[in-house]
């Protein structure tokens, strides 16, 4: 199959939506969008996305009017909305899928690839999960249509459900990317690899009266020495979780240099780095934010449920979840559906790590 002739569907049309779909089109591909939640674009209709930033130009898409519609045409799924929303958009994708089919997971938290791959399998169907620990593209939505693509990453690690399917996986993340990914052990790997619930969850406490007041403030400025010193000890805690399940995850300050090219070494340094360079990103200015709404529970509590699982302690990780709810006024431990979907709680370190072969 040429590249002219794949057929794209991307589930979300976010600024990571809008930004895989600016890409690929510009390389080639057939791409249809698909608003799961039926806000900013509906179909059957095509539509002119505009992007600027590392993609420039204006890019003719379909949008699907229906999960249904999106999985009929597609030869592979891209699934480029938040994690609280993996769920929905497997089981709305879950009847329509068919055999040979690909999704992307971009990006995968929560073992949210495991949950789509085992519904499948369930439905007598066999598909190719790729997880992705992070998202290949950074991007923002400047409005329905319009997006502002800011980097696409140096290097990112990818992963399959089935593991057999890893060397195809590759070849056509690459077709699709760029020559950018390394190889994850497994879902798992590439689940623990997402940096984000350990550097969102302080930002977002240790900031919270400039979320609330909605001030302007750029994240890496304000990840201070301290602020990072906490990061950091999550991030161990993250990292010795991997290691209880036979895995090596990549610490944050080596996600960074992989993403951004920083030169410093110590997490506070490159914060600085990065805000001089980039000036930015501006921090969340609604207590609403996915730095604690999303990272915390399908993050941290995530991790916490796997250490219970491995016999090992995190009370850093602990803290910051409690932490984390007591200022949001919200219980983040009830909030991740996939812990239960996936019977997590009762899991055993090898039942688990069978189910990810």
């Amino acid at each position: 199959m040429t590249q002219q002739n794949i057929h794209v569907g991307i589930a979300g049309v976010g600024g990571i939506g809008l930004a895989n779909a600016a890409w690929l089109r510009q390389a080639g591909f057939k791409v249809t969008l698909w608003s799961p939640r039926g806000t900013g674009l509906t179909g059957p209709a095509p539509c002119a996305l505009h992007a600027t930033g590392v993609v420039e130009g204006s890019f003719e898409v379909q949008v699907a009017p229906s999960a249904a519609e999106l999985a009929r045409h597609a030869d592979l799924l891209v699934i480029a909305v938040p994690v609280n929303g993996h769920k929905a958009v497997f089981d709305a994708l879950a009847p329509h899928l068919r055999n040979g089919q690909t999704l992307v997971v971009s990006s995968m938290s929560s073992l949210s690839a495991l949950y789509v791959y085992e519904l499948a399998k369930g439905r007598g169907v066999s598909i190719t999960v790729v997880s992705m620990g992070t998202t290949t593209l950074t991007a923002r939505r400047a409005a329905p249509t319009e997006v502002k693509v800011m980097t696409r990453r140096t290097r990112l690690g990818i992963s399959t459900l089935p593991q057999s399917a890893l060397p195809q996986a590759m070849q056509l993340c690459q077709s699709l990317f760029g020559d950018v990914f390394d190889q994850d052990a497994n879902a798992l790997a590439s689940a623990l690899t997402n940096i984000n619930p350990v550097a969102h969850a302080p930002l977002a406490v240790f900031n919270w009266t400039r979320i609330e007041r909605a001030e302007n403030w750029p994240q890496y400025h304000y990840m201070s020495p301290h602020v990072a010193g906490v990061i950091v000890r999550l991030d161990a805690e993250r990292r010795a979780l991997a290691r209880a399940f036979g895995l090596q995850v990549r610490s944050i300050e080596e996600h960074f240099a992989k993403s951004f090219n920083t030169r410093s070494t110590q997490l506070a340094d490159i914060a600085a780095e990065l805000h001089a360079s980039r000036g930015g990103p501006p921090g969340p200015t609604d207590v609403g934010t996915r730095f604690l709404g999303e990272d915390v529970p399908y993050g941290l509590v995530f991790s916490s449920v796997l250490a219970r699982i491995a016999g090992m302690p995190m009370p850093c990780t602990e803290t910051m979840i409690e932490a984390s709810s007591l200022i949001a006024g919200r219980d983040f431990r009830a909030e991740n559906e996939l812990i239960d979907a996936l019977g997590l709680r009762g899991a055993t370190l090898d039942g688990l790590l069978a189910r990810l072969r």
